[in-house]
């Protein structure tokens, strides 16, 4: 019965919530790395908006390579802080270090939801009219890591106390 109420426990569900998200950022970095090309093409048509049918926004977009490789390098690298955060976290959560775990865990879940809900459905949604493009649309991707991030973010900060009461 300990067992269970311990696998029950507010703490795992975080540590297995926070741990399952590191896991899926590692895979995203890993695949923006090994397949780089792939989604640098994402990024430089969402920034190029050459799939947009919003002439009167087109003085938004930006073509230059330069540009494109160092806004993809950028996500690139955030995503792997990410990871290593929310690492940090649940590794701390299994180590029962509880307020160092909710640190680390919090900021790697805010950069989630800062770089999908800020960098991809505001700046690339809105600013570079991505919802216009049936091609190069990242919203609904961009929306589910929010979701995620954002319902990891509450487990995360509710008070285990209360939680059990």
């Amino acid at each position: 019965m300990r067992l269970l109420a311990r696998v029950g426990s507010l703490r795992a569900i975080v540590a297995v919530t926070v741990g399952f998200i590191a896991l899926n950022m590692i895979l995203v970095v890993l695949g923006n790395v090994t397949d780089y090309g792939t989604n640098e093409a994402f990024v430089q048509h969402v920034l190029a908006m050459d799939t947009t049918f919003g002439e009167g926004l087109k003085w938004r977009a930006i073509t230059s390579p330069a540009v494109v490789t160092i806004v993809y390098v950028a996500i690139i690298l955030w995503e792997a802080i990410s990871a290593v955060l929310l690492t940090a976290g649940t590794i701390a959560y299994l180590r029962d270090k509880e307020d160092s775990a909710r640190k680390f865990a919090s900021a790697g879940l805010l950069m989630i939801v800062a770089l999908f809900l800020g960098g991809f459905i505001t700046i690339g949604g809105e600013w570079f009219a991505m919802w216009q493009s049936k091609d190069w649309n990242g919203i609904s991707a961009a929306l589910r890591m929010v979701t995620i991030a954002g319902f990891a973010l509450i487990l995360v900060h509710l008070n285990p106390r209360r939680a059990t009461q």
